[in-house]
Protein backbone atom coordinates (compact mmCIF):
# COMPACT_ATOMS: atom_id res chain seq x y z
CA UNK A 1 0.00 0.00 0.00
CA UNK A 2 1.48 3.28 -1.13
CA UNK A 3 1.62 6.41 1.04
CA UNK A 4 -1.21 8.85 0.42
CA UNK A 5 -0.37 11.68 -1.94
CA UNK A 6 -2.42 14.89 -2.17
CA UNK A 7 -4.52 15.53 -5.27
CA UNK A 8 -6.80 18.31 -6.46
CA UNK A 9 -10.41 18.06 -7.61
CA UNK A 10 -10.51 17.30 -11.34
CA UNK A 11 -6.93 15.97 -11.40
CA UNK A 12 -6.28 13.09 -13.82
CA UNK A 13 -5.05 10.16 -11.73
CA UNK A 14 -4.41 7.29 -14.18
CA UNK A 15 -5.96 5.36 -17.05
CA UNK A 16 -8.82 2.87 -16.53
CA UNK A 17 -6.46 0.13 -17.78
CA UNK A 18 -4.18 0.68 -14.77
CA UNK A 19 -6.82 0.76 -12.05
CA UNK A 20 -10.50 0.69 -11.09
CA UNK A 21 -12.29 3.87 -10.01
CA UNK A 22 -13.20 3.92 -6.32
CA UNK A 23 -14.93 6.49 -4.13
CA UNK A 24 -14.11 10.16 -4.70
CA UNK A 25 -13.30 9.55 -8.39
CA UNK A 26 -15.01 9.43 -11.78
CA UNK A 27 -14.05 8.08 -15.19
CA UNK A 28 -14.06 9.97 -18.47
CA UNK A 29 -12.54 9.05 -21.86
CA UNK A 30 -10.66 6.08 -20.41
CA UNK A 31 -9.11 7.97 -17.49
CA UNK A 32 -9.84 8.19 -13.79
CA UNK A 33 -10.17 11.70 -12.33
CA UNK A 34 -10.45 12.94 -8.75
CA UNK A 35 -13.89 14.35 -7.95
CA UNK A 36 -12.68 16.11 -4.78
CA UNK A 37 -9.56 17.54 -3.23
CA UNK A 38 -7.94 15.09 -0.84
CA UNK A 39 -5.44 12.27 -0.76
CA UNK A 40 -5.00 9.57 -3.37
CA UNK A 41 -5.39 6.04 -2.00
CA UNK A 42 -4.48 2.99 -4.11
CA UNK A 43 -5.45 -0.45 -2.76
CA UNK A 44 -4.35 -3.60 -4.55
CA UNK A 45 -6.11 -6.94 -4.18
CA UNK A 46 -4.51 -10.22 -5.39
CA UNK A 47 -3.94 -10.11 -9.16
CA UNK A 48 -6.81 -7.65 -9.67
CA UNK A 49 -6.46 -4.07 -10.81
CA UNK A 50 -5.81 -1.73 -7.88
CA UNK A 51 -8.74 0.41 -6.75
CA UNK A 52 -7.96 4.13 -6.84
CA UNK A 53 -9.97 6.34 -4.49
CA UNK A 54 -9.66 9.85 -3.11
CA UNK A 55 -10.24 10.43 0.58
CA UNK A 56 -10.62 13.75 2.30
CA UNK A 57 -7.92 13.86 4.88
CA UNK A 58 -8.99 14.61 8.43
CA UNK A 59 -6.76 17.68 8.53
CA UNK A 60 -8.61 19.21 5.60
CA UNK A 61 -10.99 20.99 7.96
CA UNK A 62 -8.81 24.04 7.74
CA UNK A 63 -9.72 27.15 9.60
CA UNK A 64 -9.12 30.48 7.95
CA UNK A 65 -6.25 32.03 9.91
CA UNK A 66 -4.93 35.58 9.94
CA UNK A 67 -2.95 36.28 6.78
CA UNK A 68 -4.56 33.46 4.80
CA UNK A 69 -5.88 34.25 1.32
CA UNK A 70 -9.46 33.01 1.02
CA UNK A 71 -11.97 32.70 -1.81
CA UNK A 72 -15.42 33.84 -0.80
CA UNK A 73 -18.85 34.58 -2.25
CA UNK A 74 -20.63 37.85 -1.52
CA UNK A 75 -24.03 37.29 0.14
CA UNK A 76 -25.20 40.81 0.89
CA UNK A 77 -23.93 44.38 0.87
CA UNK A 78 -24.82 47.63 2.58
CA UNK A 79 -23.19 51.05 2.75
CA UNK A 80 -20.70 49.96 5.46
CA UNK A 81 -19.64 46.40 4.56
CA UNK A 82 -20.10 43.29 2.43
CA UNK A 83 -21.11 39.99 4.05
CA UNK A 84 -19.46 36.93 2.51
CA UNK A 85 -19.27 33.15 2.84
CA UNK A 86 -15.70 31.80 2.84
CA UNK A 87 -15.48 28.79 0.47
CA UNK A 88 -11.73 28.10 0.12
CA UNK A 89 -8.60 28.71 2.17
CA UNK A 90 -5.83 28.96 -0.42
CA UNK A 91 -6.86 26.22 -2.86
CA UNK A 92 -8.45 23.92 -0.25
CA UNK A 93 -12.26 23.80 -0.22
CA UNK A 94 -13.84 24.11 3.21
CA UNK A 95 -16.27 21.44 4.39
CA UNK A 96 -18.40 24.03 6.15
CA UNK A 97 -18.76 27.67 5.20
CA UNK A 98 -17.51 30.43 7.44
CA UNK A 99 -19.00 33.90 7.46
CA UNK A 100 -16.83 36.89 6.78
CA UNK A 101 -17.18 40.66 6.58
CA UNK A 102 -15.30 43.06 4.33
CA UNK A 103 -15.65 46.52 5.89
CA UNK A 104 -15.69 49.63 3.72
CA UNK A 105 -12.31 50.78 5.08
CA UNK A 106 -10.71 47.40 4.22
CA UNK A 107 -11.73 47.33 0.54
CA UNK A 108 -8.90 49.50 -0.84
CA UNK A 109 -5.47 50.58 0.32
CA UNK A 110 -5.87 54.18 -0.92
CA UNK A 111 -8.66 56.78 -0.74
CA UNK A 112 -10.43 54.69 1.89
CA UNK A 113 -12.90 57.49 2.66
CA UNK A 114 -14.12 57.56 -0.97
CA UNK A 115 -14.77 53.81 -1.24
CA UNK A 116 -18.38 52.78 -1.86
CA UNK A 117 -19.28 49.17 -1.11
CA UNK A 118 -21.83 48.86 -3.93
CA UNK A 119 -19.19 50.07 -6.43
CA UNK A 120 -16.82 47.35 -5.19
CA UNK A 121 -18.93 44.20 -4.79
CA UNK A 122 -22.33 42.82 -5.68
CA UNK A 123 -24.10 39.77 -4.23
CA UNK A 124 -22.89 36.45 -5.75
CA UNK A 125 -19.48 37.92 -6.78
CA UNK A 126 -16.54 35.60 -6.11
CA UNK A 127 -13.84 37.51 -4.24
CA UNK A 128 -10.25 36.84 -3.19
CA UNK A 129 -9.60 38.37 0.23
CA UNK A 130 -7.10 38.16 3.07
CA UNK A 131 -8.08 37.33 6.65
CA UNK A 132 -7.14 40.28 8.88
CA UNK A 133 -8.78 39.19 12.13
CA UNK A 134 -10.75 36.31 13.55
CA UNK A 135 -13.75 38.44 14.30
CA UNK A 136 -16.14 38.46 17.21
CA UNK A 137 -18.83 36.40 18.92
CA UNK A 138 -20.82 36.02 15.70
CA UNK A 139 -17.75 34.15 14.38
CA UNK A 140 -17.42 36.59 11.52
CA UNK A 141 -13.95 36.78 10.03
CA UNK A 142 -12.78 40.25 9.08
CA UNK A 143 -11.39 40.26 5.55
CA UNK A 144 -9.48 42.77 3.46
CA UNK A 145 -9.18 43.28 -0.31
CA UNK A 146 -6.75 46.21 0.01
CA UNK A 147 -3.94 44.58 -2.02
CA UNK A 148 -3.87 44.67 -5.83
CA UNK A 149 -4.07 40.87 -6.03
CA UNK A 150 -7.29 40.83 -3.98
CA UNK A 151 -10.84 41.70 -4.96
CA UNK A 152 -13.47 40.41 -7.37
CA UNK A 153 -12.30 37.53 -9.57
CA UNK A 154 -15.66 36.33 -10.95
CA UNK A 155 -18.74 38.50 -11.42
CA UNK A 156 -21.88 38.06 -13.48
CA UNK A 157 -23.59 40.91 -15.27
CA UNK A 158 -27.32 41.71 -15.18
CA UNK A 159 -27.58 39.51 -18.30
CA UNK A 160 -26.12 36.57 -16.33
CA UNK A 161 -22.87 36.49 -18.31
CA UNK A 162 -19.43 36.28 -16.66
CA UNK A 163 -17.89 39.72 -16.94
CA UNK A 164 -14.39 40.60 -18.11
CA UNK A 165 -12.18 42.97 -16.07
CA UNK A 166 -11.28 46.06 -18.10
CA UNK A 167 -9.56 48.10 -15.36
CA UNK A 168 -8.83 47.88 -11.64
CA UNK A 169 -12.30 49.33 -10.89
CA UNK A 170 -14.53 48.15 -13.75
CA UNK A 171 -15.78 44.95 -15.36
CA UNK A 172 -17.69 44.67 -18.61
CA UNK A 173 -20.38 42.28 -19.84
CA UNK A 174 -19.14 40.68 -23.10
CA UNK A 175 -22.75 40.33 -24.35
CA UNK A 176 -24.27 43.74 -23.58
CA UNK A 177 -20.98 45.68 -23.19
CA UNK A 178 -22.44 47.28 -20.05
CA UNK A 179 -19.75 48.37 -17.59
CA UNK A 180 -20.14 47.84 -13.86
CA UNK A 181 -17.95 49.07 -11.02
CA UNK A 182 -16.00 46.46 -9.03
CA UNK A 183 -12.88 46.28 -6.86
CA UNK A 184 -11.13 44.06 -9.42
CA UNK A 185 -8.39 41.64 -8.35
CA UNK A 186 -5.18 41.39 -10.31
CA UNK A 187 -5.20 37.63 -10.02
CA UNK A 188 -1.93 35.84 -9.43
CA UNK A 189 -1.76 32.52 -11.34
CA UNK A 190 -1.45 30.44 -8.15
CA UNK A 191 -4.88 31.63 -6.92
CA UNK A 192 -6.84 30.78 -10.07
CA UNK A 193 -9.43 28.06 -9.36
CA UNK A 194 -9.96 25.67 -12.22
Amino acid sequence: RQPLSPCAAGERLCSTEEATAGSGTYTRHGFIFSSLAGCLDRKSEDNELPVVSVVRDSESQLLPNVGAVVTCKVCSINSRFAKVHILYVGSTPLKSTFRGTIRRQDIRATEKDKVEVYKSFRPSDIVLAKVISLGDAQSNYLLSTAENELGVVVARSEAGVQMVPISWCEMQCPRTHTKEFRKVARVQPQFLQT
